[in-house]
């Protein structure tokens, strides 16, 4: 099937309609991105990453979750996020073969993708400013959601990032850059760091 720059898929979901905003590449790999709880995908990281991809080759989706379709902007709840976001890589899948087939997402995103990498069958999860823990609740910890991440992950994270950012692990790249969770004080270094982990992913 062929895919025209700008696209807009809708996808069917147990939740309702998913959106995902298509930018077709040269076939190197497939990177599936999805948004924060409150924002979109054109929040300024999910650009810069999409746009780092896109110039190296891969097919990019840029996934708007059923409630945003909707028009709500309190997010729903992690097992129907989880379950529209498998539906949506399922279905892309289907549309673009390549491999790897990378995911990933801002915030809310990057959990989702990290709780679905192993049902979504990912080759690696891209996470920006992954949320370690809520603001000033460092008791509350989201690490087992990537830490149960057995593919390669990159979390690229604000160093005054106030929801914290995972430690290191055998599998896990964290590249920690100026500013704080909406990493728009240093998209170079964004670029860079995600640039870095693709070619390593394309090169695997």
């Amino acid at each position: 099937m062929t895919v025209t720059a700008g696209e807009v898929r809708e996808v069917e979901t147990p939740h309702g309609p998913a959106r995902v905003h298509l930018v077709p590449g040269e076939g190197r790999g497939v990177l599936l991105i999805g948004h924060g709880a409150g924002g979109g995908v054109s929040a300024p990281d999910i650009v810069a990453a999409a746009g780092v991809a896109g110039a190296m080759g891969l097919h990019v989706g840029l996934v708007e979750q059923p409630y945003r379709v909707a028009g709500r902007r309190a997010p729903a709840p992690a097992a129907q996020l989880d379950a529209a976001w498998t539906v949506v890589c399922a279905d892309v899948r289907g549309l673009w073969g390549d491999t790897p087939f990378l995911v990933g997402g801002r915030s809310s995103g990057a959990r989702v993708a990290c709780r679905t990498a192993a049902a979504a069958g990912a080759d690696g999860v891209l996470c920006l400013a992954f949320p370690e823990h809520p603001p000033g609740r460092p008791e509350k910890t989201r690490a087992p959601e990537i830490d149960a991440v057995t593919v390669p992950v990159l979390v690229v994270q604000g160093e005054r990032d106030p929801f914290g950012r995972p430690g290191p692990a055998p599998n896990r790249e964290v590249v920690v850059i100026r500013g704080d969770h909406s990493l728009k004080s240093d998209v170079n270094g964004l670029r860079g760091a995600v640039e870095s982990w693709l070619e390593d992913r394309l090169q695997g």
